[in-house]
């Protein structure tokens, strides 16, 4: 799809994440872009405000603007449960979900997908900022507002197009990229992949389709990835580590004054060259230590961030020397590790984490800049698929908190009840409790109001209040500081 032939466009659950991102990119584009969606207020209200995208509140099918181009609906939505999308289907104007929306886009475009179980949002947010830094005018599609996008977009003059590519209900079947950055796989949405082979396919398929002139870059600590990466892409796959052996190796980790440092050395062949006008670099038949890197975002999860950022730039042409000032002047993405304020002299952070993997790898972050501070965390459980099926791992996931509050499950608009509770969860942390896996205190409080009341008793100076879930429970926060 060529963007130029939109004039207008009218996009069903236009506040959802993946279709704001996609209705701002249109809108700086030049598409006249109209939605509709529930009066409930979202984050990406600001950014549909900010980019002059027009919003209806509530459904209605005469709200669908006859000359419209295009009708895009969030998979939220179906016919039997939303009057616009029956009558899009009973229409004559076309309609597309939103995946083949954005996919359409991408293929026109020469595509760059960032996927993985985790990190997808801040690799694609981080790349982009690193490539625009740089001057390569790329166009970008994020999953979360960017404070430094001022969105969740960025529009360049080059043909190359940076998307987040998500995984769930298969949507990367959509998609031909020419480059693929594949971070992780772990098991996740046991809604739509019942089991762990079902999931894993799904990249398999998605990197068979690379053509054998474009590249994979790709984390070969994920020992699944290390499996069945070589035998099933034929495109060049450049590698990336910090335990093993491989193309782009970090080590020597370092964290100082909120900011992590660590060296990177580079597999070189004999007959490349690798400019770089800010260190000398000694080349050999094999490594090339590419110097110092600097960032400003905590956990050893955004090291392997970083590193894959330093790996795609380079492969796609950037400079080391705009690679290593820009990499470092990235500030991250909206709900990760986000600072949201003070109360009452105590921090309050946001984070989006939802898997127990990704919980870890943000507590470890945490702890790496805030190792003496009380620590308490509200969850709030993402799906009661997701708890169900990972129960245990969640269950493990909780010991470097002091003091852990669990709301009740956040169903999805899919799902709205099923086979296990918050409580289930507790009881399975309390009986880690002999082995020190346990937070010191947990407690469980059912709703928002609640638990907000209850923080305005018990936070003080010198705590840490992270606030984590994919859900809502960021309005804590929000409240807190009004």
């Amino acid at each position: 799809m060529e963007i130029s032939r939109l004039k207008k466009v009218y996009m069903i659950g236009v506040k959802g994440v993946g279709m704001t991102m996609l209705a701002q990119f249109m809108a700086e584009k030049g598409v006249k872009v109209v939605g509709s969606d529930t009066a409930e207020k979202f984050m990406t209200d600001l950014v549909l405000k900010k980019s002059g995208v027009e919003v209806i509140e509530g459904f209605n099918a005469l709200n669908i603007p006859n000359d419209a181009n295009l009708i895009i609906y969030s998979t939220a939505y179906n016919s039997s449960n939303n009057e616009e999308l029956a009558a899009a289907v009973n229409g004559k104007i076309r309609y597309q979900s939103y995946a083949e929306a954005l996919a359409d886009i991408f293929n026109f475009h020469y595509g760059v997908a960032v996927c993985g179980s985790h990190g997808k949002t801040t690799t694609t947010a981080w790349l982009g900022w690193v490539m625009a830094q740089a001057g390569k005018q790329p166009n970008v599609l994020v999953g979360s507002r960017v404070a430094q996008f001022d969105g969740a977009c960025l529009t360049g003059t080059s043909d190359t197009l940076i998307i987040e590519a998500d995984e769930y209900q298969n949507k990367l079947r959509y998609f031909h990229p020419q480059v693929v950055l594949l971070n992780n796989i772990d098991y996740d949405h046991p809604d739509y992949f019942k089991t762990e082979a079902d999931y894993v396919q799904v990249f398999i398929e998605f990197i068979k389709k690379i053509s054998s002139k474009g590249l994979l870059v790709t984390n070969y600590d994920d020992l699944m990835i290390r499996k069945f990466a070589a035998v099933n892409c034929r495109a060049k796959i450049v590698s990336y580590s910090i335990k093993e052996e491989a193309d782009f190796v970090a080590y020597d980790l370092r964290h100082l004054n909120g900011r992590q440092y660590f060296k990177v050395k580079m597999r070189v062949e004999p007959d490349e060259i690798l400019a770089d006008n800010s260190a000398n670099l000694e080349y050999s038949d094999e490594l090339s230590d590419l110097g110092d890197f600097s960032i400003s975002l905590s956990g050893v999860h955004n090291v392997y961030n970083a590193l894959s950022v330093i790996a795609t730039c380079i492969e796609m042409g950037v400079e080391l020397i705009d690679i290593r000032q820009h990499l470092g002047t990235f500030l991250g993405t909206d709900r990760r590790m986000e600072k949201i304020g003070e109360f009452n002299g105590a921090l309050i952070y946001d984070d989006y984490a939802h898997h127990p993997a990704e919980i870890k790898a943000t507590l470890v972050g945490v702890r790496q800049l805030f190792p003496k501070n009380e620590l308490i965390l509200v969850f709030h459980p993402h799906t009661f698929t997701r708890t169900k099926a990972l129960l245990d791992q969640f269950a493990d996931s909780f010991h470097l908190v002091d003091e852990l509050i669990v709301l009740d499950i956040y169903g999805s608009a899919r799902e709205q009840h099923g086979g296990v509770s918050s409580r289930d969860l507790i009881e399975k942390i309390e009986q880690l409790r002999p082995n020190g896996f346990a937070p010191k205190y947990i407690k469980h409080i059912p709703g928002l109001v609640e638990c907000e009341a209850y923080l305005r008793t018990r936070l003080g100076k010198g705590q840490v209040c992270l606030l984590m879930g994919a859900g809502d429970v960021f309005r804590i926060g929000k409240n807190l500081l009004k």
